[in-house]
């Protein structure tokens, strides 16, 4: 299978790709902060992802790339948070944002805790 069929990976496309059209109404000032931060840390996610499922031989490696992409996912959900406090975003666009975050973050942990599944070799 590609990687690019797993459910989180696509999820999480959508969502940074939700996140990088909001991210153009960004004032200008925010370019190389938010802007930036938010757009690379929603990408990340996917990165993290992909690079996980090509090292899946190595069940280390593969349970390390996915905690890097959770963590990318949760540090995205922070920079949401900053969105809507600085009234960047409506609160409707940052639960939307966020609630798909954290389903991605599932997606994620289902594949941590059921690497097996994924065809890492566990012993």
């Amino acid at each position: 299978m590609d990687f690019k069929k797993l459910l989180a990976y696509q999820k999480a496309l959508d969502l940074a790709m939700q996140i990088f059209e909001i991210s153009k109404s960004f004032p200008k000032e925010e370019v190389y902060s938010l802007t930036d931060q938010i757009r690379r840390s929603s990408r990340s996610v996917n990165a993290n992802i992909s690079e996980a499922y090509r090292k899946r031989r190595y069940p280390k490696y593969f349970i390390s790339k996915l905690t890097d992409s959770d963590g990318e996912n949760s540090e995205t959900n922070t920079l949401l948070d900053f969105a809507l406090a600085c009234s960047y975003i409506s609160k409707e666009q940052h639960l939307d944002l966020s609630n798909q975050g954290i389903e991605v973050g599932k997606l994620i942990n289902y594949m941590i805790n059921n690497s097996g599944k994924f065809g890492v070799k566990t012993e």
